[in-house]
């Protein structure tokens, strides 16, 4: 089957891929990111990226960098921990996104590497997906069978980029305080 995966970075892009073209999919890697800041990073998170998909060998497109409308959808979460509100709100504006590129590209599924970092629940990451596209929706864990592992050990073998906070500016200030 056709799936579209929503791409956050190289390095879980690297394995959430790799699980899903040994299981027989054909995949779409989709860029979207408008929670990334400041741009600089979201430029190396997006070479990384494309790397990936140029070693893997599946086609990827990059998503508009709407970050005005991604402060609008969190607007008022500002002050939620890492995990919280905002981080639901931000899964959210990404998988409908997702969802809507797998629509006009004409794939039959879309998932997303968000479930493979240890640091982000798959069962809510999941529930949002199921609610966003229903059976269109891949409900992954690509975190299980050492999946983060893996990708980090790829990303080291690679050279790939790789970030030390989630990628919005709340994210990003409350890791380096």
């Amino acid at each position: 089957m056709k799936v579209v995966l929503h791409i956050c970075c190289g390095v879980c892009a690297a394995g959430a891929a790799a699980v899903l073209l040994g299981e027989g999919h054909g995949v779409t890697g989709y860029f979207y990111n408008p929670n990334i800041y400041p741009r600089e990073e979201y430029d190396r998170r997006l070479d990384a990226a494309r790397l990936v998909a140029q070693k893997l060998g599946f086609e990827m497109a990059e998503g508009p960098y709407d970050t005005a409308g991604w402060l609008l959808a969190t607007a008022g979460q500002e002050n939620e921990p890492e995990g919280g509100l905002r981080c639901r709100a931000c899964y959210r504006v990404r998988l409908e996104e997702s969802y809507n590129y797998m629509l006009d590209s004409g794939a039959g599924a879309f998932t997303s590497t968000l479930t493979i970092s240890p640091h982000k629940s798959a069962v809510e990451i999941n529930r949002i997906g199921e609610e966003i596209g229903g059976e269109n929706y891949l409900s992954r864990d690509f975190k299980k069978k050492d999946g983060f592992k893996k990708a980090m050990q790829t990303a080291k073998n690679w050279g790939l980029y790789r970030q030390n906070y989630c990628g919005c500016i709340y994210s990003m200030q409350e890791t380096h305080r």
